[in-house]
């Protein structure tokens, strides 16, 4: 879909649902939320990062699952690819897990090509903010341009999102898309 500005814009993002840290168990994820909110904005598509292998529902389980695929800079299998080809602004939405992005979002990011698109990371989290995963994106889109990140609090987006998408309506109005 075209924007007003005449780009073709994609939101990708990966999110979970089960037990949270701060908002209990979800049937809809924080990211996913904040995802659509941004589509919504910007006229563009949605897809969606997925694991071959789910994540397991339990918040501390999933937690030890996470650390030893940071720790091993793993490339988890995702059930399907998406290409940036026929793209020129690409959102990348994640929550914040140790850190950083899972890594399911890499091994999406690695699938494709980033010369002379546009990179705008968002995530969801409960208190680090970006993290790394704002310069960890931007390492791994390599000659991308990238745009400010949004974090919007993954309670926020839950329970207060209304007061989200405010957030993501002033963040979206600073940004260069043309």
């Amino acid at each position: 879909m075209d924007t007003a500005k005449g780009k073709r814009v994609l939101v990708a993002y990966f999110s979970r649902t089960g037990e949270n840290y701060a908002v209990g168990r979800i049937t809809k994820g924080n990211t996913r939320i904040v995802a659509e909110m941004i589509a919504g904005e910007t006229n563009a598509d949605l897809f969606e990062i997925v694991p071959a292998k789910a994540y397991p529902d339990n918040y501390e389980a999933c937690t030890e699952v996470v650390k030893r695929e940071k720790e091993s800079n793993a490339r988890p299998a995702i059930k399907t690819g998406k290409s940036i080809d026929d793209y020129d602004v690409i959102f990348i939405g994640t929550p914040v897990w140790w850190d950083d992005a899972p890594m399911p979002v890499y091994t999406w990011i690695e699938q494709n090509k980033w010369q002379g698109k546009t990179v705008i990371p968002f995530c969801t989290h409960e208190g680090s903010g970006l993290a790394t995963t704002a310069s960890n994106i931007r390492k791994a889109c390599k000659a991308a341009k990238f745009e400010k990140g949004l974090a919007v609090y993954g309670h926020v987006a839950q329970k207060s999102p209304a007061q989200a998408l405010e957030s993501v309506k002033r963040w979206i109005q600073t940004l260069d898309l043309d």
